[in-house]
């Protein structure tokens, strides 16, 4: 059996996209397709005093690119976005302990390109800090000659997938009996079932980047997240 989900990365996504990460064999990320405007690719979202907050990578207005082409516009966001983390969460219980990653990935590098930046700490928060043995690919690898859907079957082919795993908002667009033709499986991650954790600024909101999670919870944290299937 090997369980496959496929993705467009993610700006430090939320927990629930790690949650995906966490119960498949092989995640792949899904950068050449069309950049979306106003997304989940180059931004999200953290607790403040005020409420939520946007953090938003400035990536130009040209909307004619696929996420794997989309380059960061060189200003000074990185600093920004440091700034307001340690603003915000420098009393969480864990800011000393993933004060070096932040550091590193805000301060210490400089990134051209979105996908390369998103893949990164991606893969660092899955290995690094919640354990996954989960294995890393890219569709831009296998030169895929369909389009839409049947894209996506396509990759599941050439991957060798038995079970695709999909959020729940591909419900609407996904036809089950095109993966059965294939003897692939077709499932829905549940994320209805999420417990809270001790977060600051309340009103609770599970709709934040993992690293709410992981500077309030540290190594405690998958006991928030979904438990994995064997």
């Amino acid at each position: 059996m090997k369980r496959v989900a496929i993705l467009q990365s993610n700006y430090i996504p939320w927990k629930g996209y790690f949650d995906i990460i966490r119960s498949v064999d092989c995640f792949i990320f899904y950068d050449d397709v069309q950049f979306t405007k106003n997304d989940w690719r180059n931004r999200n979202r953290i607790k403040t005093p005020q409420g939520t907050r946007w953090l938003s990578i400035p990536c130009g207005t040209n909307l004619k690119r696929l996420i794997n082409e989309v380059r960061i516009d060189p200003d000074a966001w990185q600093t920004k976005h440091y700034q307001l983390l340690e603003q915000n969460y420098n009393t969480a219980p864990y800011w000393s302990v993933y004060k070096p990653f932040l550091e590193n990935i805000f301060l210490e590098r400089k990134w051209e390109f979105l996908s390369e930046l998103n893949q990164q700490v991606i893969k660092q928060i899955s290995c690094e800090f919640l354990g996954c043995d989960t294995t890393f690919d890219a569709s831009e690898e296998y030169a895929l000659q369909t389009r839409r859907e049947d894209r996506v079957l396509e990759l599941l082919d050439k991957v060798g997938a038995s079970h695709y795993l999909s959020g729940p908002a591909a419900k609407s667009y996904l036809d089950e009996a095109h993966f059965v033709e294939r003897g692939i499986t077709l499932e829905y991650i549940d994320y209805s079932q999420y417990p809270e954790y001790s977060q600051l600024f309340p009103p609770f909101d599970h709709a934040v980047s993992i690293i709410d999670l992981l500077l309030n919870e540290g190594p405690n944290a998958t006991n928030f997240m979904l438990p994995v299937k064997e």
